[in-house]
């Protein structure tokens, strides 16, 4: 009888402090683990923004009436490719889409939300950027905070430093990525 009864107690008392559950939406539960297999991949490849001529890969979708010294509000939908070496020709490894905005007023800082869906071997996934790009620093630091595919669960850090810019704001940035995920 007192197994059946501590077998109850412990059952009550697993169920009460361990498991959450939200109706039929969801159930949570505390992972007593303390390890976690996590992976760290670094990436390098160069991103090709072609904004002028006739193959371009991003567009200006919101114009300014007034244009400001720093193009403050200016905002592009970009679709640009992402190749292994600084050639446009070179070996395609993924795309990065999504929006750059001009978000300061000071100087070029850019607010960038950007998928960089990769394709190359079995770095096949997303790994998801959002925060500022200071363009005019020769090496930009920006967050890596999510991600899909092999890259779920990603957190980490994009270094960016441009290598080749026109007047016609063209440019190629090489990347090198360091990516934390499961």
């Amino acid at each position: 009888m007192a197994s059946f009864a501590a077998q109850t107690l412990f059952i009550l008392f697993f169920t009460l402090f361990f498991i959450k559950i939200n109706g039929e939406f969801s159930r949570q539960s505390i992972n007593m683990s303390t390890k976690r297999m996590e992976k760290i991949t670094r990436l390098h490849f160069y991103f090709h923004d072609i904004v002028d001529g006739k193959h371009t890969t991003a567009m200006q979708i919101i114009r300014l009436p007034n244009k400001t010294a720093t193009s403050f509000g200016t905002t592009f939908m970009v679709d640009d490719l992402l190749t292994e070496k600084p050639k446009p020709t070179s070996k395609l490894v993924g795309r990065a889409q999504g929006i750059y905005a001009f978000a300061s007023q000071i100087d070029f800082g850019l607010l960038m939300v950007m998928n960089c869906s990769f394709s190359e071997g079995i770095y096949n996934g997303i790994a998801i950027s959002i925060g500022r790009n200071a363009v005019l620093d020769t090496v930009r630091e920006m967050p890596i905070v999510g991600g899909s595919g092999i890259f779920r669960f990603a957190r980490g850090y994009a270094l960016a430093k441009t290598v080749w810019p026109n007047k016609n704001g063209d440019a190629i940035v090489e990347y090198n990525v360091t990516v934390v995920h499961l």
